[in-house]
């Protein structure tokens, strides 16, 4: 497990590299867009914890209208994606951004999604073992079922993930990454534009 762990990161390393070099077209045209559309900042920038919930910056293109409310109205998640940033989440462009997290050893391709810090409080012994390895820009949540499933799935899958990581795992996940993405599938919550807010479940501790 060690050496796939060192095999990893020096895989992550070149890949997240070559990779920028060939999609910084499309990441200039984002950006570009984005200032376009819409006032505010072309990156989406926030903490979030990450292998042994060590805090980091994810970054991400910024898919929201800053403001947070119309004529003193809060206006939900739906009503502030831009029609640029509904086309970034889509294709998954918004997400581009974070192969510098992943030259920087905070993320890898894979791994469990880093979510809220304000989740920490919330997580019961199992689930905070989603930090034991370095979350991902996709992972074996994302691939099923993404935004489509419950909070108690979702951890079940990271924690999935942690007791069996490994080369072949990884190979299966960027395979159905890739045809999610492609297939534009589990990219929404049913009732919701994104996921609803972790809220707890300490029924396991």
């Amino acid at each position: 497990m060690n050496y796939y762990i060192g095999f990893k990161r020096i895989t992550d390393f070149i890949f997240a590299l070559l990779l920028l070099i060939i999609v910084l077209p499309i990441m200039l045209i984002a950006a570009i867009l984005i200032k376009i559309e819409s006032e505010g900042p072309v990156l989406f920038r926030q903490e979030r914890p990450g292998k042994d919930a060590k805090i980091f910056k994810v970054n991400k293109f910024r898919t929201m209208r800053v403001e947070t409310e119309i004529n003193g109205r809060l206006i939900t998640d739906k009503e502030r994606i831009t029609k640029v940033g509904g086309f970034l989440r889509k294709t998954s462009i918004d997400e581009l951004p974070q192969l510098f997290n992943i030259l920087k050893g905070e993320m890898s391709f894979i791994g469990p999604r880093p979510l809220l810090i304000q989740y920490l409080k919330y997580y019961n012994s199992e689930q905070m073992r989603r930090h034991e390895v370095t979350p991902g820009i996709s992972g074996w949540a994302q691939v099923n079922g993404r935004n489509t499933i419950s909070w108690e799935e979702k951890f079940k899958y990271d924690i999935y993930y942690v007791d069996n990581a490994g080369l072949l795992l990884d190979l299966k996940i960027v395979w159905l990454t890739f045809y999610k993405v492609l297939n534009r599938k589990d990219i929404n919550n049913s009732k919701n534009y994104t996921m609803p807010c972790f809220t707890g479940n300490r029924d396991n501790e």
